[in-house]
């Protein structure tokens, strides 16, 4: 028999700027990613420790199936490339010597931006940590999309951030938007993905639609409702 590969696929969420919804991001991608039958192992590797105080919130909840989520930082580089499946990374600058890292393994970098023309710039400054990060030798794709994004028709903020970032080089933005809703912040405290907690909700519904987008090739059974 042959030795199986452990080398999984790594997806680091990160961005300069706090308050970009990373961690709320990661926790429902690892789950989304598990309920499509994945393997999934995660790292949180923010100083706050949002992502691993919700995966904790559900299990002493024992809701399942359970996020394995990581915060050692030791061998960081080593770590990562030694786990099957899909590894996803939630990191930001409060730990930059650990985003480096992790961005020099990475095979995705996903980048949340909420919508404002300073978050773009931080955008923009955050492109240049990749590159001088990974050098010329190998480039992780690097995928942009606006999150918390206004729901209001009137207000075009929204839309003019996703129109700036899709002309930054060097990333490819993804056409769908996570809104501003107050779920978000609810299924977190509850220790439950969106789609747990309202399958039927708007916000449930946006994010399915982004995460078959960011995994187009997952082709196990839908969500169960």
């Amino acid at each position: 028999m042959s030795r199986k590969n452990t080398k999984g696929f790594i997806t680091v969420i990160a961005n300069l700027k706090g308050g970009s919804g990373k961690s709320t991001v990661t926790f429902n991608l690892g789950l989304w990613l598990q309920a499509m039958g994945q393997e999934v192992v995660v790292y949180d590797l923010d100083p706050q420790g949002t992502l691993g105080d919700v995966a904790e919130t559900r299990r002493e909840e024992e809701y399942e199936p359970e996020l394995v989520v990581f915060q050692g930082e030791d061998e960081l580089e080593k770590q990562l490339q030694n786990h099957p499946g899909q590894v996803l990374v939630d990191v930001g600058a409060g730990n930059m010597d650990a985003m480096k890292h992790a961005i020099k393994v990475a095979d995705r970098i996903l980048i949340p931006v909420p919508p404002s023309q300073p978050d773009v710039w931080a955008t923009q400054r955050f492109l240049s940590i990749v590159d001088a990060a990974t050098g010329k030798a190998r480039q992780p794709e690097i995928l942009s999309f606006v999150n918390r994004a206004d729901t209001h028709y009137a207000i075009r903020e929204s839309d003019e951030t996703e129109e700036l970032l899709a002309q930054l080089p060097g990333a490819t933005l993804v056409p769908h938007r996570l809104c501003q809703r107050t779920i978000y912040r609810h299924s977190m405290s509850e220790g439950l993905a969106v789609f747990e907690l309202s399958s039927s909700s708007k916000a449930a519904q946006e994010f399915e639609i982004l995460a078959r987008a960011l995994f187009p090739k997952i082709t196990a059974n839908p969500i169960s409702t």
